[in-house]
């Protein structure tokens, strides 16, 4: 198979006209030669950190659709099946991912469970670590959110890291607004990695400390206009991430919507796609071509590199993709769960209480990191409940794992005027969590997930809308458009109930997310993020 097109040489920052030869899936030749093709040929996308769970779809699913925006490898972390099933979870996503031509690259989750402040379904330990970093298919531990762990020098946690620096893999980091000393003792540990920095001075920070910073842009954490500014000047230490996307923004694009926004900022093309398709592959040592002869034959083509609008993805000199038609094929794929919980009834949410001031988690629109804000509290018949008029809603999160009574408490800017929304794709354990205005809509919206097993909802009196999650309770059993359909329905009608976020089913999925501060809420109770313990829900 023969390529012509203007080829773009990353390492030495040159475009020339050429020819491409392709055999056994390798580059056998690249050639200059004159033809008026005005194609550009360039290594294949890489998204450097993301969970591929939270597209809701498995990695056979995702493929179809990434490869219709030029992506052609992921760095995956499974931590979030691996919450609910363990190791058997990683190698699910393992076995899956090979079935299709996209080079997924997965990691060893490194905090199963986050902390131990919550309920999962399952424990990976440091021998558990030792085990999967012995495999071939494991790249590297992934992120390191027990920052605590570090610094304190939790015997478990630098055991974990330790089996990493034995196997020679890297290890990533997860250390959102860590500056100062305890950054250097983090980085000392042996982490090189971090995808969580929310300001220019926080990356500038740590890239000068040696780290490589992740630009992340996902669908509901974006740090890509804070620190855009950086890659000028670093991007040999720079890369490209979503973390997490949804469905629908799935469907609409991936790293290639990045790369377009940075050139449009007057980024040089050729330092964007040295972070985009180049750092990934030498950090992790991936199994991915970088066009060069001999290389896998991993290339897209695209018609200008300005809007990057992928024309064709090959994967191991296959064509997969075309003209925004998928050539992945459909596999059949089991679902695996984890969901022992029974039906709630409205009196599991009431809250008996003479409080006069409660503290709320204040949402952030596009961030993971919560504020503590103390308002008022709304008392019905010695009951604490939503002021849907402040907007301080009731949010509980309910173990899915075993019958234990839900944790209530109150959250600002979600917006709801009436109903509630609901998900099981809840970080990091997964349990479900739900917001709503009032205790009725609560309860009816989380027994609506407990009857499919997982999913996300939106509910209003009769009105219901669910997307059924039957993997792992995290992931859909339907492919990449018709769970996108359905979630652009579910997200419309949390919307139309009032939620000005953008997208507030990702915003709700991290509010149980403990090891983001500054006060979250687990099925044990609200968690403050800074003194890294439980906190009352009353403020004295």
């Amino acid at each position: 198979m023969q390529i012509q097109g203007q080829i773009v040489d990353i390492e030495n920052k040159r475009i020339y006209s050429g020819e491409i030869t392709v055999a056994d899936g390798k580059i056998v030749s690249i050639v200059e030669k004159n033809h008026d093709v005005k194609n550009y040929i360039l290594p294949g996308f890489i998204d450097a950190h993301i969970h591929i769970e939270s597209s809701m779809l498995v990695p056979s699913e995702f493929a179809k659709i990434a490869v219709l925006h030029g992506t052609v490898a992921t760095i995956s972390d499974p931590h979030e099946i691996a919450n609910v099933l363990g190791k058997d979870g990683v190698h699910y996503m393992i076995d899956n991912g090979k079935k299709v031509p996209l080079k997924f690259h997965f990691g060893a989750p490194s905090c199963v469970p986050a902390t131990f402040f919550e309920t999962a379904g399952a424990v990976i330990d440091s021998e558990q670590i030792k085990e999967l970093m012995a495999l071939p298919d494991i790249y590297y531990l992934s992120e390191m959110m027990n920052y605590p762990g570090v610094l304190f020098d939790d015997e478990e946690v630098l055991k974990k890291i330790a089996w990493a620096k034995h196997f020679g893999k890297p290890v990533d980091g997860h250390a959102p607004g860590l500056r100062g000393e305890p950054i250097k003792k983090y980085i000392a540990a042996g982490i090189s990695t971090d995808h969580e920095c929310f300001t220019y001075e926080e990356a500038a920070e740590k890239l000068s400390l040696g780290m490589k910073v992740i630009i992340r842009e996902g669908s509901a954490a974006k740090n890509f206009e804070a620190l855009i500014d950086l890659l000028p000047d670093h991007y040999e230490n720079m890369m490209f991430c979503s973390d997490d996307k949804h469905p629908d923004d799935l469907i609409l694009g991936h790293i290639n919507q990045l790369c377009a926004r940075a050139v449009a900022k007057g980024i040089d093309v050729f330092k964007v796609l040295q972070s985009a398709c180049v750092n990934p592959v030498q950090h992790y040592k991936m199994e991915v071509g970088l066009l060069k002869e001999n290389d896998a034959a991993d290339f897209i083509v695209v018609e200008d590199l300005v809007n990057f609008k992928v024309k064709q993805t090959y994967i191991n000199g296959e064509l997969v993709a075309e003209e925004g038609q998928s050539f992945v094929k459909h596999v059949a794929f089991e679902t695996p769960n984890n969901f022992n919980t029974s039906a709630k009834t409205i009196s599991d949410f009431e809250v008996p209480s003479s409080a006069k001031t409660i503290r709320v988690i204040e949402a952030l629109e596009g961030q993971l990191i919560t504020n503590e804000i103390h308002h008022s509290a709304l008392l019905q018949n010695g009951k604490l409940v939503s002021n849907v008029a402040d907007d301080i809603l009731k949010m509980a999160v309910v173990n899915r794992y075993a019958d234990t009574p839900p944790a209530v408490a109150f959250i600002k800017n979600f917006g709801l005027k009436k109903g509630a929304i609901a998900s099981s794709v809840a970080h990091d354990c997964h349990n479900i969590v739900v917001v709503g205005t009032s205790d009725e809509e609560i309860c009816n919206a989380v027994n609506l997930l407990i009857q499919n097993t997982g999913g996300i909802c939106a509910v209003d009196g009769e009105v219901k809308k669910s997307l059924a999650l039957p993997v792992a309770g995290i992931m859909s059993d339907k492919d990449g458009w018709e769970a996108g359909r359905l979630y652009q329905e579910i997200d419309g009608m949390a919307k139309s109930l009032g939620s000005t976020l953008k997208a507030p089913f990702m915003t709700l999925s991290f509010m149980a997310l403990l090891v983001i501060p500054d006060l979250k809420l687990s099925d044990k109770g609200l968690f403050s993020g800074k003194s890294f313990a439980f906190t009352d829900l009353v403020v004295e």
